[in-house]
């Protein structure tokens, strides 16, 4: 063979495996850079069942199956940034993602309520569909953009009816609310405050304290099993039923607009798609949680007391207002609620004939 040609060849080879090396270790680099450690405060106790433990099975399951590529480190209440300002910490880019109930942040976007408990509203299932199947997971990013937070947004729990509140004494009408100083959240809120109630607004972890110094008269917090947790029953004994003010609690994972626009394709639908499995998850979780603790309460000398249907009517009533009244000053707010109610309209066909009915 022609001594030029085969140096030719192998010239042609060497430059061949360069370029094959130098391509991996391209490759290599780019891989390397779409690696996500995220650090992600958290709003509640990640040991609460279907409230915390929510972002912890998703924290796990993104690192599973990305082999460590993607990590979204938790961290626990207050051990980052405090639960009522991870909105504005996610927003300013302090932190690529928080998880949290968005109705804390209605003093800044007033139709974030909408989105994570309403009164007398949506049950969890109702909700879900609403949110994947008629838009509602759009329309909460088109308000986080509209309202100049750079915030996308991702569903990651859900849970079944709160409780109405712990209270000193048994409820028995609408006067008992009056002068009452009671913890209450959202549009619930409103409506107590709307009967004379002296609402405020404390993170979980302080309620009990609270409750104990007697710096609030009552609290409404969550589920059973998570307000046990919370050693309510010690301080005061009356749980009172149905959770009126909260038929859903949504939970959502809330993310820089830059950092969630920045992961691919693939790494986006790991996050939407273990959210997702999370929802699920987490509702199972809380509805098998709850009887065992019910079932405990005499022991405990808790009364679990149901409100009486007058009562529920005219909570009704004044919830009716709160919501019209909000969505005559916040055009997103009617966007939103305008949207609910007419989802539930048609979704009432199928629920009132397909399930059975309660008095069964």
């Amino acid at each position: 063979m022609n001594i030029r040609l085969v140096k030719q060849i192998r010239f042609t080879v060497m430059m061949v495996i360069v370029t094959a090396l130098g391509l991996g270790l391209v490759t290599t680099s780019a891989l390397a850079a779409k690696k996500v450690r995220w650090k992600v405060p958290i709003a509640f106790s990640s040991k609460l069942p279907g409230l915390g433990t929510n972002v912890a099975f998703a924290s796990e399951q993104i690192k599973a199956i990305t082999n460590g590529d993607m990590d979204l480190k938790v961290y626990e209440p207050n051990k980052l940034i405090p639960p009522f300002e991870i909105l504005d910490a996610v927003s300013n880019g302090k932190v690529k993602a928080g998880y949290t109930w968005i109705g804390y942040d209605e003093g800044k976007i007033p139709s974030l309520p909408l989105f994570s408990a309403v009164p007398f509203g949506m049950e969890p299932w109702e909700f879900t569909a609403w949110t994947y199947f008629a838009g509602g997971d759009k329309m909460l990013d088109k308000i986080y953009q509209g309202s100049g937070k750079n915030v996308h947004a991702e569903l990651c729990g859900i849970m079944g009816p709160e409780t109405a509140g712990w209270f000193r004494f048994p409820i028995k009408s609408l006067d008992d609310f009056k002068g009452l100083k009671i913890r209450f959240a959202g549009l619930g809120g409103q409506v107590l405050s709307k009967l004379g109630a002296s609402v405020t607004m404390l993170p979980g972890g302080e309620l009990y304290a609270a409750l104990e110094k007697g710096t609030i008269d009552a609290t409404e917090f969550s589920m059973p099993a998570i307000d046990q947790l919370l050693g309510f029953h010690k301080v005061v004994k009356y749980n009172v039923f149905p959770g009126w003010h909260q038929s859903f609690t949504a939970l959502h994972l809330i993310i820089n607009k830059k950092a969630w626009d920045d992961l691919n394709t693939s790494q986006k639908a790991i996050v939407s798609t273990t959210c997702m499995a999370a929802t699920l998850r987490g509702m199972s979780e809380g509805e098998a949680a709850q009887g065992d603790i019910i079932a405990g309460f005499p022991a405990k000398g808790v009364t679990a007391q149901k409100l009486p249907i007058p009562v529920l009517r005219e909570l009704k009533r004044v919830t009716d207002e709160v919501l019209e009244e909000n969505a005559v000053k916040d055009a997103d707010f009617k966007m939103a609620w305008e949207s609910q109610k007419a989802f539930s309209k048609n979704y009432s066909l199928w629920k009132n004939l397909g399930y059975l009915p309660r008095d069964f």
